[in-house]
């Protein structure tokens, strides 16, 4: 019988600890945890994107981690509908389902469970676009977007290639504009119910000190000799895949474009943006209830925290 309590999800920047607590929490609730992290999702790429070890996992279940080809692209829409049978076969039997990690536009995505219209990388109509794309440039395709859809126009500037391609997909694939359709779907009920648990540092710079101990800690363990064998696997150099924060910059370290130590130094600062990007996201959103570290990372504290907010809803 499908479990009538909301998701739980684990949310905050990378480093904060989400992979702790939501095995924490799995063990509490009698859970498994539903990864969402648009990078932990392909294989082979365990160090760089810090994927939970067997150790980390202490026995729980782990969904959507290491389950994509890492020469293939991804998105949103594809993550939404996979995630969502996982989310749906864990409810399925009884157990509570957990969503942990810090991509928060595939947590949206997964909660609302709608929102997608058609279009998809390698279809025929965004080849077309991106030929023309490549052969008009982008202010003559930001031209044609401000005359089917204005509105959406003027969000973007002419450097937004993957944005406005997509918006003119949407409008030659469905008729409708993305502006009409994300007004429609902003209106229909979520997907799913769920109580979002923030991590976050209460100092910035502690978080910055704990993400460059951490890419240290990757390097230490083999980093650079991952991205080697993800090349040598045929892995092409331009796929999404290797565009990733600590991929890109050891692929420059590989080719002799840059030194070690600054290939170190670009993978931390990165980092360190990467995380503040994050954080910017996730505060936009009213409904995450907030635990912030002080100097160190106090799990037991975490956890009687986020059961005490479980509780107010519900959860148990």
């Amino acid at each position: 019988m499908r479990n009538t309590n909301p998701l739980i999800c684990v949310v905050g920047p990378t480093a904060c600890g989400k992979t702790t607590l939501g095995v924490l929490l799995a063990k509490r609730y009698d859970g498994e945890v539903v990864s969402c992290d648009s990078m932990q999702l392909y294989r082979g790429m365990t160090i760089g994107t810090a994927a939970p070890t067997a150790a980390e996992t202490d026995g729980v279940a782990h969904h959507m981690v290491g389950v994509v080809d890492p020469a293939q692209a991804y998105s949103a829409a594809r993550y939404a509908a996979d995630a969502a049978r996982c989310v749906d076969d864990i409810f399925t039997r009884g157990k509570q389902p957990i969503v942990v990690g810090g991509t928060g536009l595939y947590l949206d995505a997964l909660l609302a469970g709608h929102g997608f219209a058609a279009g998809q990388s390698g279809g025929e109509t965004r080849a077309r676009l991106e030929a023309r794309l490549a052969s008009e440039g982008a202010d003559a395709l930001l031209d044609e977007l401000r005359r089917v859809d204005p509105e959406r126009a003027k969000k973007l500037a002419p450097n937004d290639r993957k944005r406005i391609v997509r918006a003119l997909e949407v409008f030659y694939e469905t008729g409708r504009t993305q502006t009409e359709h994300d007004r429609a779907t902003r209106a229909m009920p979520p997907r799913y119910g769920a109580v979002k648990l923030g991590l976050a540092f209460e100092e910035r710079d502690d978080m910055r000190a704990l993400i460059d101990r951490r890419v240290d800690d990757m390097v230490a363990q083999g980093l650079f000799d991952e991205v080697r064998a993800l090349l040598d696997a045929g892995v092409p150099r331009d796929a999404t895949a290797l565009q990733a924060i600590g991929y890109k910059e050891s692929l420059a370290y590989l080719d002799g474009s840059a030194s070690r130590e600054d290939a170190v130094a670009e993978i931390k600062l990165r980092s360190r943006q990467y995380a503040k990007r994050q954080l910017t996201w996730l505060r936009r959103d009213p409904d995450v209830h907030w635990h912030l570290w002080k100097k160190t990372r106090d799990f037991q504290a975490a956890l009687s925290f986020s059961t005490e907010i479980l509780s107010q809803y519900g959860v148990s």
